[in-house]
């Protein structure tokens, strides 16, 4: 669907470990040295679904399809990043055409994996990183602003326009992020951002990378990441980078165990595939056959002709209706005949908003 999550981070905080294990194969260079990572690496990963397993047990399928998300690994950022600094020019424009930032932060000590810093210190290593985003922007604002002040001369559109676009200018050089400025859902913003694309406009999250034992227990670097966060109004995933990818091996059963060793339900990357998925404003309805049981992935909010479009275009062309089962019905009934018996099918038009986990089938002509 064209969105993304974009990994980024300063150099040797475990960020290309976290993507190989995103992934499940080695394809980013983790290495103890900045910039191993120089081309953005790019990865659909599925989803993980439970329901895609309960389903199947119900219909026996030829095969199981999940939904996925598109994860971006961007090599690690330093300061004058926004100036050129480490190659940063371009990996800014590499952020910038993700939807999403998932901000990867070192959170344990380690003598033998050099900080470019020189001390662990989560805020310190977010305020470099926001700096960067923050002055990148101003620059890409102040450039806009010019461009209006020459129309605003003969358009009072324009004016008011570049009017905003001052003030917000004005609110970023405060050190503050576009996100959380106090019109950010207004029209002018919007109008504003559909080709700037501003950086710090962008949904973040903070992945707190810590070793095996700040995963039992929230270390002062966890928790001092955490009040930030909560003040920002975004979301902090505790991770083990380095457990994570020796997780990728494991069998299920192994997996589970180790899980449930650590007191966790999921782990890190699945809750930040799961959180990621969210924040993108996503999620998934499925259909279930012999051939194969699928999530299908729509936005929030979509009708029933635009989920099926998804399937084949065909589909919103000639939408007739959509037969619909809700997921715990299904399953409840044991498939769909049961559910048919049970009244438990829904014919729905047009005008129907497709809920998470739904079962479909779509009648058209065309």
């Amino acid at each position: 669907m064209g969105l993304s999550i974009g990994l980024v981070g300063l150099p040797n905080v475990g960020k290309s470990t976290t993507f190989n294990a995103l992934t499940k194969a080695q394809n980013a260079e983790a290495a103890n040295y900045p910039f191993c990572t120089i081309e953005p690496n790019k990865a659909v990963v599925p989803v993980p679904d439970s329901r895609l397993d309960e389903l199947a047990g119900i219909v026996n399928p030829e095969r199981i399809q999940h939904s996925t998300l598109d994860f971006v690994d961007i090599a690690g950022l330093v300061k004058g990043a926004s100036k050129g600094e480490g190659l940063g020019n371009k990996f800014l424009s590499n952020i910038r055409e993700t939807e999403v930032i998932l901000q990867i932060v070192r959170c344990f000590e380690d003598e033998n994996i050099v900080h470019t810093e020189g001390a662990i210190d989560p805020l310190r290593d977010i305020e470099i990183i926001e700096t960067e985003l923050i002055l990148a922007d101003i620059e890409i604002l102040t450039n806009r602003i010019e461009r209006l002040k020459k129309q605003a001369k003969a358009d009072k559109k324009a004016k008011a326009l570049m009017e905003y676009a001052e003030t917000l200018a004005e609110f970023l050089a405060e050190g503050n992020l576009a996100r959380n400025f106090e019109s950010f859902n207004s029209s002018e913003f919007k109008e504003l951002n559909h080709d700037l694309r501003l950086l710090t406009s962008k949904e973040i999250m903070y992945g707190a990378n810590v070793d095996e034992t700040g995963l039992l227990e929230d270390n002062a670097h966890v928790k001092a990441l955490e009040s930030h966060a909560a003040a920002q109004g975004c979301e902090v995933i505790k991770l083990c980078a380095k457990i994570e990818e020796e997780l990728v091996d494991l069998d299920e059963d192994e997996r589970t165990d180790f899980l449930n060793e650590l007191g966790v339900a999921e782990s890190g990357l699945e809750q930040i595939i799961h959180k990621g998925f969210d924040k993108l404003g996503l999620m998934s309805y499925f259909t279930a056959g012999v051939k194969e049981v699928r999530a299908w992935t729509i936005r929030k909010e979509t009708t029933a002709p635009k989920a099926a479009a998804v399937i084949h275009n065909d589909f919103e062309k000639g939408f007739i209706r959509a037969e619909v089962i809700s997921y715990d019905d299904f399953i409840a009934c044991g498939g769909e005949s049961g559910a048919k018996e049970a009244g438990k099918m829904r014919l729905e038009g047009k005008e129907y908003i497709v809920n998470d986990g739904d079962v479909m089938h779509f009648r058209f002509n065309v």
